[in-house]
């Protein structure tokens, strides 16, 4: 491409459509390659631009990834919030819904992921990607302190911002390495109830959230349900 060919493409963007551009071909470079497999003067060649054109909005390759990155946690929290729907109609559900949301989000937004967590960025390499990253945690943070109110007087288990650490550590590990197979569904859902029963929650949604409904003594069957 010669300075023309550039000059004239460059004039077709005004102030915003060329950010906006170099994100979108950030994304599709990423879909393609990886977090780490291609610079920044790929992005500007993709988006038809000159190689300079790039540090009128970007600082970096760094600050572009993390653009990136903030976007697809400001979409993460989303999807997490929906899910959650402050704990309706009751909270094990609830707490299901988040850990699908979660693998949907993997599956159907890997270029997004992949700057989230495979980019090596720090999350602290801007306050606003930070600030859009802890949002997210605090609602897999707001799920678990609801389960942990459901925990019977005088269980013993670790604080909720611990166990919502390890249940974003589960579904972390699970989106990484199964989100795209048909099992990772069952898969995070096996591993959450057994965590959960290592803790002493009744898991069963229809004891979890009704036991102060159920007669005394009742008998409970191996995953807190009704024998």
């Amino acid at each position: 491409m010669s300075w023309k060919d550039q000059a004239r493409s460059e004039r077709g963007y005004h102030h915003g459509n060329l950010k906006e551009a170099l994100l979108q071909a950030a994304l599709d470079l990423i879909a393609k390659k990886g977090a780490a497999g291609f610079t920044f003067a790929d992005a500007a060649r993709l988006a038809g631009v000159s190689p300079a054109a790039p540090y009128r909005h970007f600082r970096d390759r760094d600050e572009l990834l993390s653009s990136i990155a903030q976007r697809g946690f400001e979409q993460f929290e989303l999807a997490l919030s929906q899910a959650w729907d402050d704990g309706r109609p009751e909270t094990v559900t609830a707490f299901e819904r988040v850990g699908k949301a979660y693998l949907a989000f993997a599956r159907e937004k890997p270029a997004f992921y992949s700057a989230m967590f495979e980019s090596g960025l720090a999350v602290d390499v801007s306050a606003s990607l930070q600030a859009a990253a802890e949002r997210a945690f605090a609602v897999i943070r707001a799920a678990a302190e609801r389960l942990a109110a459901l925990a019977p007087p005088g269980t013993p288990r670790p604080p909720a911002l611990m166990m919502a650490l390890h249940i974003w550590s589960m579904s972390h590990g699970i989106a990484s390495l199964f989100a795209r197979g048909d099992s990772a569904e069952e898969l995070l859902e096996a591993e959450v109830l057994i965590y959960l029963r290592g803790l002493g929650f009744l898991t069963d949604r229809r004891s979890a959230d009704t036991a102060d409904k159920k007669p005394p003594g009742q008998p409970s069957g191996p995953w807190g349900s009704p024998k």
